[in-house]
């Protein structure tokens, strides 16, 4: 039975805590929005803009069971499109952002900035006009070893994370981001031991001794090398070209932010920043112009511990009402429905060449009301589970009862399906 298809804006969880909100906005076109709902409030951001390398980067998107079972993707997406008409069109974003950054954050607050070698001298310069020259406290080397190697200068083997302060009353916490004990310092200082068997290095300096104990904990300068670049065959790669390890941000989020706090990421790529934020007991607020990059970050909340059942989040994005049709019944007992999706078309999946049910990447029951669709039950691929439940079971509540379909391009749309006699 054909259902119909609907228009609904914003997505949340019955009756679950959200642990933060994905929001399809372009910056720095959003930051009224942002503002209207978040100024003041955020205690930190990090931001990975695009670079302004003027290439397409490209998604390799899984399409049915059988590729998600081996977890390869047979179509390519676009990730994100990082061609600009010239530096000054770039240049500008990224001013419009970072003030928009500067308003967002609390008193207390803090902002990361991640670049590369293109842009790295500007944004330092926009950086100290927009935040102030005293509130620099860090430019932050992340050193890696990936592939590919120049012949024609050294190869380009780190990027550079611009580290600020909103105030000079920032939070800052590095005991919270050690990374190993003084037992493998390597100096001129002899080892010795101390009365309690504690073994420890010492330098006399002006008369006084400075003792170093070798099961101290050492944390990290501003030189990162520990972290690694994600490498092709990583478990933890989405198939995001740009993706950044979730390590990177677990330091981040742990010097510069308490649990409970609010974080951001104005350019949430792969969802890097949601997942980590979510894991840590942070609430989260990050915004793509890429609908796939929304998708992509459920996907990963959804695989997190706990996410659901005991918290969910909230999406709010444009849908579509148009190019698809969807076959979807709903049987109604004493105090739940039982919802059946049987069939599923899309412009996109026929451009593609591919059955309409193959690209649904996931699909979930729930209430309608009031523009708001509340999520009950979902089903999703994964590699472990690569099959579509074709049956979802809600409680009755109030509302219209509801499907929403995401599909692997990140497009997502809404049905009310017929109800079974």
């Amino acid at each position: 039975m054909a259902a119909k298809p609907v228009r609904c804006d914003k997505t949340q969880w019955l009756g679950l805590p959200s642990a933060g909100t994905l929001l399809l906005e372009e910056m720095p076109q959003g930051a009224g929005r942002l503002l209207s709902r978040y100024a003041g409030q955020v205690q930190t951001l990090y931001l990975d803009p695009p670079f302004n390398t003027g290439k397409v980067f490209e998604v390799k998107l899984a399409a049915g069971e059988a590729d998600w079972k081996t977890g390869k993707g047979s179509v390519t997406g676009i990730a994100y499109d990082d061609r600009w008409p010239d530096r000054e069109s770039y240049l500008s974003m990224m001013r419009g952002t970072l003030e928009t950054c500067r308003e967002l954050l609390c008193r207390e607050g803090t902002v990361f900035l991640h670049a590369d070698s293109r842009m790295i001298a500007p944004l330092r310069l926009m950086m100290d006009e927009i935040f102030g020259e005293s509130c620099f406290l860090n430019e932050i080397i992340w050193a890696y070893q990936s592939g590919g190697r120049s012949r024609a200068f050294f190869p380009r083997k780190h990027d550079t994370i611009l580290f600020y302060a909103r105030s000079r009353q920032y939070y800052f916490n590095l005991k919270a981001v050690p990374v190993g004990t003084g037992a493998g310092r390597s100096n001129h200082m002899r080892r010795q031991v101390d009365e309690e068997g504690r073994a420890y290095r010492a330098i006399t300096s002006g008369g006084k001794e400075y003792r170093y104990y070798d099961d101290d904990p050492v944390y990290p300068s501003d030189v990162w090398s520990d972290i690694p670049h994600l490498q092709q065959r990583d478990p933890e790669r989405t198939g995001f070209e740009t993706q950044k390890p979730a390590a990177l941000m677990r330091r981040i989020l742990a010097c510069a932010s308490r649990e409970g706090d609010l974080v951001g990421d104005l350019f949430a790529g792969s969802g890097t920043t949601a997942a980590v934020a979510a894991q840590m007991g942070r609430r989260f607020i990050c915004t793509d112009r890429s609908a796939l990059s929304l998708a992509l970050a459920e996907r990963r909340l959804d695989a997190l511990p706990g996410m659901p059942p005991e918290h969910g989040y909230t999406v709010e994005a444009p849908c579509f009402t148009e190019g698809a049709s969807a076959e979807a019944v709903f049987t109604p007992a004493i105090a739940s429905y039982s919802v059946f999706l049987r069939g599923y078309e899309s412009d996109e999946a026929r451009a593609a060449g591919l059955p309409g049910m193959d690209t649904i990447e996931r699909w979930s029951c729930g209430f309608l009301r009031g523009g708001v669709y509340t999520c009950c039950q979902s089903s999703a691929r994964s590699r472990r589970h690569p099959a579509l439940s074709p049956m979802l079971e809600m409680p009755v509540y109030a509302g219209e009862p509801c499907v929403q379909i995401v599909d692997i391009w990140g497009n997502r749309r809404f049905f009310l399906p017929e109800r079974s006699l």
